[in-house]
């Protein structure tokens, strides 16, 4: 099989902090030795590891170290890891956003990047034109994008606004049009970083199901970061699991998720509040989230609710929102068990800050550790809803007994379930 994509030896450093040197003579030098001598610049030599959770020890730090490894054309590879792993700056990479400090990435054929909602687009321009400008710097001519253009609207599903300026759309808008975009214009390579977790579950399924039509029927090679490792074994071959910046493991998807996995349940415990949150960086953040608390011991019986505090900003004039929370079993590769939504909320009058309760009764969850992604939006979350904020891997609990016996023939695997929600302004 041919090759698709090379990683050769590839590092990537940043300074921490300022810009510059702070030197004149020192920055006289890096521009000499990197412009006029076309050598490494001198002053990224040296640099810590890429570990958040430790305090820098040097000015400089390697986002991503020696990556080596190579994708068949065709392929599907999931590239997963922490946050602040590497992933999106290696993506970044191969779609040209920025260069490599030290080593070189070859790519056979056109490269179509959807890495961050509205990559590429022009906000003051319609979204007609947006894929028109798309498809010529991939290198297309006009006549080839007007033979894929209706093709490229039904998929998004935008068609009523495909004329208006995008700056007008909603994420979930930008993420349809931008996946359209990319996935119809013929790249012989697609990189998708992880904003369809903003789309709709409908549009997910849709979008999965395109990438699998490219990488299958038409040979195209397709990178995929995701956190949901369900979407992950569902859609791709291979895996690279990156570790502070470096590739941990790679092979099958199902032995690189395992491994995963196994390394990051040993470090899920007892959350029960939480206020730094993992987002992808896609939300409008109209009605964002500040913190979360749980309301009940980490350890809970099959029937007892599921109660956790929110307190949410308003940073618009935004009237009316909803939450819904995402079930994950941390145990079961991280899989998806049920999701719960609530009706609409309006705001409290005259507050910039409020606080909510938030109740999952009758969830009726097996025994096994759970992980909560809570979400701020409007509209219904299984077919079209626009997002404000998204927050992952929040609260975590037990379940360690079961109070029906019929619970015990239920088995997260078997798929999704939705659950009902309560929510009480305090």
């Amino acid at each position: 099989m041919a090759i698709a994509i090379e990683f050769n030896n590839i590092s990537k450093q940043y300074r921490l902090g300022l810009v510059s040197t702070r030197t004149l003579s020192h920055d006289l030098n890096r521009w000499w030795q990197t412009a006029v001598l076309h050598k490494e610049d001198p002053y990224l030599k040296i640099g810590s590891v890429n570990d958040r959770s430790t305090a820098a020890d040097s000015e400089y730090v390697w986002a991503l170290k020696d990556i080596d490894f190579k994708v068949e054309q065709g392929d599907v590879v999931g590239i997963i890891g922490k946050n602040g792993a590497g992933k999106s700056t290696l993506l970044k990479l191969l779609s040209r956003v920025t260069g490599p400090t030290t080593g070189t990435i070859k790519a056979r054929g056109r490269i179509g990047s959807l890495l961050e909602v509205g990559t590429g687009f022009h906000q003051e321009m319609t979204g007609r034109e947006n894929i028109y400008m798309n498809g010529a710097i991939l290198g297309m001519t006009k006549q080839e994008i007007t033979r894929k253009l209706d093709e490229i609207v039904n998929f998004s599903g935008c068609e009523r606004y495909i004329d208006t300026p995008v700056k007008r759309y909603s994420s979930g808008m930008m993420v349809r049009l931008g996946f359209a975009v990319a996935a119809h214009l013929d790249p012989e390579i697609l990189v998708v970083d992880e904003v369809l977790a903003v789309g709709d579950a409908e549009f997910q399924k849709k979008a999965i199901g395109k990438m699998q039509e490219v990488s299958e029927g038409e040979g195209r090679t397709v990178l995929f970061v995701s956190h949901n490792m369900a979407s992950i074994k569902n859609l791709c071959k291979h895996g690279v699991l990156l570790e502070k910046g470096m590739v941990k493991t790679r092979g099958l998807i199902d032995d690189v998720v395992a491994e995963y996995m196994a390394a990051n349940l040993a470090e899920v415990g007892d959350v029960s509040e939480v206020t730094e949150f993992k987002r992808v960086n896609v939300q409008t953040k109209e009605i964002e989230i500040v913190s979360l608390k749980r309301q009940f011991p980490y350890k809970l019986d099959s029937l007892k609710d599921v109660v956790f505090t929110a307190r949410v900003r308003r940073n618009s004039n935004v009237s009316k929102f909803q939450f819904t929370t995402l079930i994950d079993n941390v145990a079961n590769g991280g899989t998806r068990v049920g999701m719960a939504y609530s009706g609409e909320i309006a705001w409290p009058e005259g507050k910039t800050e409020a606080e909510f309760e938030v109740r999952i009764p009758q969830h009726h969850l097996t025994k096994g550790k759970y992980i909560l992604d809570v979400w701020t939006g409007i509209g219904d979350p299984t077919s079209s809803c626009k997002y404000y904020d998204a927050v992952y891997d929040t609260l975590t609990f037990e379940v360690e007994s079961i109070g029906n016996k019929l619970v015990n023939e239920w088995y997260s695997y078997w798929g999704e379930t939705v659950y009902p929600m309560q929510v009480t302004t305090i």
